[in-house]
C-alpha cells in the first residue's frame, strides 16, 4: 500500500500552484523548509586523501565595464534606471564589475560533486545535509544522479548513479551546499594551474585536491548571511560577475553592449523570436545531438518538446512513472519534462567563452537580496540565474534576476535543476596549503 506523507501532499499542492519551471520567479513556497567545451572536468577520489578535480575557468576582463538597467523579468535593458518605466518591480543596475576575474567555463558536474561528497563526508553520516535520498536512481529513476551505499568503505559511500550522469550538471544544489563545495576548493591543495587559449577566449585550468574542511574558508557558514571572507580564491560568482560573464560583450555587440541571451545578442523586445535553438538530446545518454544547429541552449522552447532523456539502463515505463513525490503519471509528465544535458555540448559560447549559462541548470550566486513582496524574513535570500531545461526562453534574459531562500529544503526534494558554477577572484598559484 502506498502511503502519501503530509510533505508529499504539500509538494503536490505547491507544484500545482507554481509549476516546476518557476524557480526564478518568487513563489509561495518561500516558507518551506582551456579545456575543450565538450570534455567535462575530471574528478577522482581515493579513500586516504581528498578527491582531486580539475576545474576550468574563463577569464573575464574589461574591468570597469558599464552596468545596465533591468526591470525583473521584462524584455528590455536600459542605459540607466532613470530610463526605465516606473513599475511595481524596481529597476536594478546589473553587470558592472570593476576588476578582472574568472568564471567557470562549465557547470559543476555530478562526477565532481561525488568526489566532493566522498571527501567532505567520508563516513557517510552527512552531518551537513549534502545529500538527500531523492537524488538516488532508485527513488527517482529519471533524475536520480547519485547513489549512496551505507556499507561502503570510508570515502566510497557516494557514487555516480549511471555513467551517463558523470558529465551532467549536479542538479540538487542549494546555496549552502554550493558554499561548502567552494570552501572545500578554497581549503584544498592547488596542484597545478595551466592557461590556454581558444580563439579570443582565455582559459585557466586548476587541478585541486579537495579538503574535508567545509564550514569555513571563503564562506563562514556559522553566519547565515555569510559573504566572502577573502579577496583571493575560489568563490561563487556574484550576480554582477555572473551577468557580465553571460551577457556583456566587450566588442560592443547587443544593446548597450549586453546580449539578450548568453548564447547570442538577440533582439530586446521581440519576445522569443531571436532565442537560441533548443537542444535535442539522445534519449538514453543525454548527449546533445544537434550541436550543429547554432546558437543552441538546453531549454523548453514554445511549441517544441523539452530536451529529455532517461538512462538507458532504466525501463521507459519506470522512467515515466516512478517519482518520489507521489505524482500520478499524467501530472508527473506535465511538470517534469526537461532533462539536464551533457555540459558544454551545446558548443555555443557566451561573450567570454563560458557554456550553458543559458538553460540546462539554474545557477546560484552569492549575492544576498531582500525577500520578495516586501515581507520580513529571518531567512537569507540569494540571487540565481540562467534558466533551466524545463523553462521558457524568458528565464535566460539578463532581467531574469531570480531569488530563493538559500536553504530551501522543499526544492532540495523536488527540483532537479539547481546547479553550481564556480568563479575565481584574485590570483591563485600552486603550492599554497
Amino acid at each position: 500500500m502506498h502511503v502519501v506523507s503530509s510533505r508529499t501532499r504539500l509538494t503536490r499542492a505547491i507544484l500545482a500552484i507554481c509549476g516546476t519551471s518557476a524557480l526564478l520567479a518568487p513563489c509561495a513556497v518561500a516558507g518551506s523548509s582551456a579545456a575543450v567545451a565538450e570534455e567535462p572536468a575530471a574528478a577522482s577520489v581515493t579513500s586516504d586523501r581528498g578527491g582531486v578535480i580539475t576545474v576550468t575557468t574563463a577569464k573575464v576582463g574589461a574591468p570597469g565595464n558599464p552596468a545596465v538597467g533591468v526591470v525583473p523579468f521584462t524584455d528590455a535593458v536600459y542605459r540607466s534606471c532613470a530610463d526605465a518605466p516606473k513599475t511595481s518591480s524596481n529597476c536594478l543596475m546589473v553587470g558592472g564589475v570593476s576588476y578582472p576575474y574568472q568564471v567557470g567555463q562549465l557547470e559543476v558536474t555530478v562526477q565532481q560533486w561525488v568526489a566532493f561528497l566522498n571527501t567532505a563526508d567520508p563516513t557517510g553520516r552527512d552531518p551537513h545535509g549534502l545529500y538527500d535520498e531523492t537524488e538516488s536512481s532508485s527513488q527517482w529513476p529519471k533524475y536520480g544522479q547519485i547513489n549512496f551505499s551505507a556499507d561502503a568503505r570510508p570515502g566510497r559511500h557516494y557514487s555516480v548513479a549511471y555513467p551517463q550522469w558523470a558529465d551532467k550538471p549536479y542538479g540538487f544544489a542549494n546555496f549552502l551546499r554550493a558554499a561548502r563545495f567552494v570552501n572545500s576548493l578554497y581549503n584544498g591543495r592547488l596542484i597545478s594551474k595551466q592557461t590556454s587559449h581558444k580563439g579570443s577566449f582565455n582559459y585557466v585550468s586548476y587541478q585541486v585536491e579537495l579538503s574535508a574542511r567545509t564550514e569555513s574558508g571563503m564562506y563562514d557558514l556559522a553566519r547565515p548571511d555569510t559573504t566572502r571572507t577573502h579577496d583571493s580564491g575560489f568563490v561563487l560568482p556574484s550576480q554582477d560577475e555572473w551577468i557580465k560573464a553571460a551577457y556583456y560583450d566587450p566588442n560592443g555587440g547587443g544593446t548597450y553592449s549586453y546580449w539578450k541571451y548568453p548564447t547570442n545578442p538577440g533582439v530586446f523586445g521581440d519576445g522569443d523570436a531571436t532565442a537560441p535553438n533548443p537542444t535535442v538530446l539522445n534519449p538514453t545518454t543525454g548527449d546533445v545531438t544537434n550541436a550543429a544547429t547554432q546558437p543552441l541552449a538546453s531549454y523548453h522552447a514554445g511549441g517544441k518538446p523539452a530536451p529529455n532523456w532517461c538512462p538507458g539502463q532504466v525501463a521507459p515505463e519506470t522512467c515515466s512513472t516512478v517519482n518520489p513525490l507521489g505524482l500520478d503519471p499524467i501530472a508527473y509528465a506535465e511538470l517534469y519534462q526537461g532533462s539536464l544535458a551533457t555540459v558544454g555540448q551545446s558548443r555555443t559560447p557566451s561573450p567570454w567563452g563560458t557554456f550553458d549559462q543559458g538553460g540546462n541548470a539554474v545557477e546560484w550566486t552569492d549575492t544576498i537580496t531582500a525577500p520578495p513582496f516586501g515581507r520580513n524574513s529571518v531567512r537569507v535570500w540569494r540571487r540565481l540565474h540562467g534558466g533551466i531545461s524545463n523553462a521558457s526562453a524568458y528565464q535566460m534574459w539578463p532581467s531574469a534576476v531570480g531569488l530563493q531562500p538559500q536553504d530551501n529544503v522543499f526544492y532540495n526534494h523536488t527540483y532537479p535543476w539547481l546547479g553550481i558554477r564556480i568563479a575565481v577572484i584574485g590570483d591563485l598559484e600552486p603550492g599554497r596549503p
